[in-house]
């Protein structure tokens, strides 16, 4: 699995027992549940248009292409394409019936995995699901061809071979190196036909989905108007879709939530904004639904050859100058009351493995004054200088973000503070990633990563530094005792042991300040009660097929 950057700096996800319009709610220690309105199918509505906002519309649907990561591609792609494995609202991982009627391990040294699909599994044109596709998507994640841009190759470049068992859809994975999260392989299949092609795998899927394998399919997309439009797969084998269409629509984040009180849209991802809290709160027929979720806002700084912060010392320093208690408490305390910074940057609260360990960065100004002054960083008037030249951080941001003007702006006062200036650049939302951060166009950076329920595996792409491929670490920081530990973490089968490894990084991410954690984004949505199994998902994974309108 990877970790997906939420569009434009603030979006998506989900675990806990939530309540309606009750802003006082408490998700503190209200874990492992979440809030989706569950009703059977025979208290649905057959059909209905689900008008679903999103803040950019894609130019990349290949989830596996180092541009295709972003939430909201991923929320499209979802309803297409098939994991073998689905997490429940404990995220717990279990069999996705719908595409294998088993997955194990037959052997652990050396470690070998056995998939035996569903033979009704079938993609748009009729093709059944085989051993194919696994073997092409292992080729082009592996890492082994560097013409596939691919966002990560974890767990891929573990594997050995794959190869066909007893029918088409009898599949034996054999890897070459252990990979305790075994379970994340294959989630986002995509179809051999569009993964065999380098060319295919980056260009192909640019313009609108090519394929589908799930309850919907690709209908059209109006670039123009902004909108891209999911109608029933007519091939599905699997429930019946209640729905009969999922429109996406574009709006700014800061523009969502006149949308949904004006009813043009059906929910709106109120994350951690106040504001957009405030303003859905007194919204007629709707209910706020709220869960603990895995993902977080953070700073990601830029460490790369000739940046202003390349000194891991500086980048320290300048850390130790951010109050983030004060940034949890003034960006989401609304929301979450006691909200408070995020300590771990592998595990999140309410995954029983998260470990305080952000003492490092503890706010002290004082202490961070000092540092900059011993690292050469004096300060002449307001500002600091070294040989002449001012330590300047320009902090990028996209437009029509809320939750990133404010983080930004706090920053910038918190940093003057010692001598610090941050000069912040506003850019077009829709160039922020492409242009921005995928291109290291930044000093720091804010914005939000999806979590997932087997965060080790997971965030190996953001937190290891390849000297060949950027995969998800835009501020291109790291070390090779990171590299270590999260290689020897994901080789791990024993799940104890795999924690303490990956707590371990955690612990060396830390002394490399290779991102500032703020505060563990709230999963809450502002959603219309008369809609069933949709809303805070907890770490769950969406299933799209029962979404509907109640009776």
């Amino acid at each position: 699995m990877l970790i997906a950057a939420l569009t434009a700096g603030a979006l998506v996800l989900t675990a806990c027992g939530g309540g309606g319009n009750n802003p006082a709610n408490n998700l503190q220690g209200k874990v492992n549940a979440n809030d989706i309105n569950v009703k059977p199918a025979s208290e649905l509505k057959d059909g209905g248009d689900f008008r679903w906002p999103v803040s950019e519309l894609s130019t990349q649907f290949n989830y596996s292409h180092i541009n295709g990561t972003l939430a909201d591609s991923a929320r499209i792609m979802e309803a297409l394409i098939p994991s073998m494995f689905k997490a429940d609202a404990q995220g717990v991982l279990s069999e996705n019936k719908d595409y294998v009627e088993s997955a194990k391990l037959t052997s652990t040294d050396p470690q070998i995995i056995e998939y035996k699909l569903n033979p009704k599994a079938v993609w748009q044109n009729g093709t059944q699901l085989s051993w194919k596709d696994f073997d092409a998507q292992f080729k082009a994640r592996s890492g082994a061809n560097k013409a596939f841009v691919t966002s990560s190759t974890t767990g891929y470049e573990d594997i050995e071979k794959v190869e066909k068992g007893a029918t088409e859809q009898d599949v034996k994975v054999t890897m070459k190196k252990k990979f305790g999260d075994w379970r994340t392989l294959f989630a986002m299949l995509y179809p051999a036909s569009t993964n065999t092609d380098p060319k295919v795998f980056n260009d192909g899927w640019k313009e609108k989905p090519l394929d589908s394998a799930g309850p919907f399919k690709f209908d059209s997309v109006d670039r123009g108007a902004k909108i891209l439009t999911l109608v029933p797969n007519d091939k599905w084998w699997g429930e019946k879709p209640k729905l009969s269409k999922i429109i996406y629509r574009q709006i700014s984040v800061d523009s969502q939530a006149q949308a949904f009180a004006a009813n043009d849209i059906d929910f709106i991802d109120i994350g951690p904004s106040v504001s957009t809290f405030q303003q859905v709160v007194p919204v007629q027929g709707a209910v706020v639904r709220k869960a603990l979720a895995p993902d977080f806002r953070h700073i990601t700084f830029n460490g790369a050859k000739g940046s202003i912060l390349e000194d891991s010392k500086v980048r320290l320093a300048i850390q130790k100058a951010v109050d983030r208690t004060t940034i949890a408490k003034s960006q989401v305390g609304a929301i979450i009351p006691d909200a408070k910074p995020l300590n771990n940057h592998i595990y999140v609260e309410g995954l029983k493995d998260y470990k305080d360990q952000a003492q490092l960065v503890a706010f002290n100004k004082d202490q961070a004054a000092k540092e900059l002054d011993e690292l050469g960083w004096k300060l002449e008037g307001a500002t600091r200088k070294k040989d002449g030249k001012e330590l300047v951080i320009r902090d990028v941001i996209p437009t029509a973000v809320e939750t990133s003007a404010n983080e930004a702006k706090q920053v910038q006062q918190m940093l003057a503070a010692i001598g610090v200036k941050v000069d912040i650049q506003t850019v077009p939302s829709e160039l922020f990633f492409k242009e921005y951060v995928y291109k290291n166009n930044f000093d720091i950076t804010h914005f939000a990563w999806i979590g997932t329920p087997t965060p080790t595996s997971s965030k190996g792409s953001i937190y290891r530094l390849d000297p060949v491929a950027v995969n998800q670490n835009y501020g291109r920081i790291g070390n090779d005792t990171i590299n270590k530990l999260m290689t020897d973490a994901n080789a791990e089968l024993d799940d104890v042991k795999r924690a303490e490894l990956a707590n371990k990084a955690d612990e060396e991410i830390w002394k490399t300040g290779h991102s500032l954690l703020l505060y563990q984004r709230p999963n809450a949505i502002g959603i219309k009660s008369n809609i069933a199994n949709y809303g805070a998902f907890g770490f769950a994974d969406y299933e799209y097929e029962k979404i509907g309108f109640v009776k």
